[in-house]
C-alpha cells in the first residue's frame, strides 16, 4: 500500500452525554472523523449534527438503527469515499483509553495490511456477567481462527479498508459484528496485531449506556459462532467455505 491515509470512526447510537467529548478528544490524535449516527434519537441526532456543522467530524445519519455492524459498514463505505485507507474503529460511549491511539495507527502504518486489534485490560468496572460472556466468544474466536486472535471483542481497532469491506459483506449486523469480522479478515491470512489497552466501562450516571440486548445479542452471538465453526469444517474436509445463515430473531431496535 503506497499511501497512509488513516480516519477514527464513531459509530454512535443514543450516547448524548458522552459522543462530543470522544470526537474532541479523538481529534487531539487525528483531526479525521467520521461519525455514522444509526438512527438515534432526536436529542442525541442533534448533537451528532451539530458535530458535523461545527467541522469536528463527517457526519452520517442511517435512517433507522440497525445495530452497530450496520453502522461500522456504513463507515467503512463513507471512509472509503472519501478516500481513506484506513478506519480506527473506537467506541462513542467513552470507554476506551484513546491516549493508545498513536500507537495502533503506528502498527497500521507499519504493516498497513495488518488488523490492529486491542487487547483489553479491564478494571474492577466489568460487568461480571459481560466478562464470562466475552471469555465464551474467545474460547470459540481461538477454535475458528487460532491464537492469531487474542481478543474479537474489544471495539478498538484498526481496519484496512479494502479487506474490511470485503470480509464485511457475509457478517452480522449487531453486536455479533465485531467477533466475526475479527475471523473473516483472519481466514485471508492478514497479519493480526494486538495493543494492550485499558478499558474501563462507563457508569449511568456518567453518561454510560450499554446497548446490549442480553437475549437478542447473545442468540445472535451464538448462531454466528455455528455458522464460522461450520464453514471452517467445510473448508477443512471440502477445500471449501460454505455460507450459512441462521434466521435472526424478530428485534424492532
Amino acid at each position: 500500500m503506497s499511501t497512509f491515509r488513516p480516519c477514527i470512526l464513531i459509530p454512535t447510537y443514543d450516547n448524548p452525554r458522552t459522543v462530543r467529548r470522544v470526537v474532541e478528544q479523538v481529534r487531539a490524535h487525528l483531526p479525521e472523523v467520521v461519525v455514522v449516527d444509526d438512527g438515534s434519537g432526536p436529542e442525541h441526532r442533534a448533537i451528532v449534527a451539530s458535530l458535523g456543522h461545527e467541522g469536528l467530524a463527517h457526519v452520517t445519519h442511517r435512517t433507522r438503527n440497525g445495530g452497530k455492524g450496520a453502522a461500522v459498514k456504513t463507515g467503512f463505505e463513507v471512509a472509503t469515499g472519501l478516500g481513506y485507507t484506513h478506519a480506527l474503529q473506537v467506541d462513542a460511549d467513552g470507554q476506551h483509553a484513546l491516549g493508545d491511539i498513536p500507537r495502533f495507527l503506528a502498527l497500521a502504518q507499519a504493516q498497513p495490511d495488518a488488523l490492529v486489534l486491542g487487547q483489553p485490560r479491564f478494571d474492577d468496572t466489568a460487568p461480571l456477567g459481560r466478562r464470562i460472556g466475552r471469555k465464551i466468544t474467545l474460547f470459540w474466536t481461538w477454535a475458528e481462527a487460532g491464537s492469531a486472535i487474542g481478543d474479537a471483542m474489544c471495539g478498538f481497532r484498526v481496519y484496512p479498508l479494502s479487506s474490511a469491506l470485503e470480509a464485511s459483506r457475509r457478517t452480522g449486523d449487531r453486536m455479533d459484528f465485531d467477533p466475526e469480522i475479527a475471523v473473516r479478515i483472519a481466514w485471508t491470512g492478514a497479519p493480526i496485531l494486538q495493543v494492550p489497552t485499558a478499558v474501563r466501562y462507563v457508569a449511568r450516571e456518567a453518561g454510560g449506556v450499554s446497548h446490549f440486548k442480553p437475549w437478542l445479542d447473545n442468540w445472535l452471538i451464538s448462531t454466528m459462532h455455528t455458522r464460522l465453526m461450520w464453514e471452517r469444517v467445510m473448508t477443512t474436509l471440502f477445500g471449501r467455505r460454505t455460507a450459512t445463515r441462521l434466521p435472526a430473531p424478530r428485534s424492532d431496535a
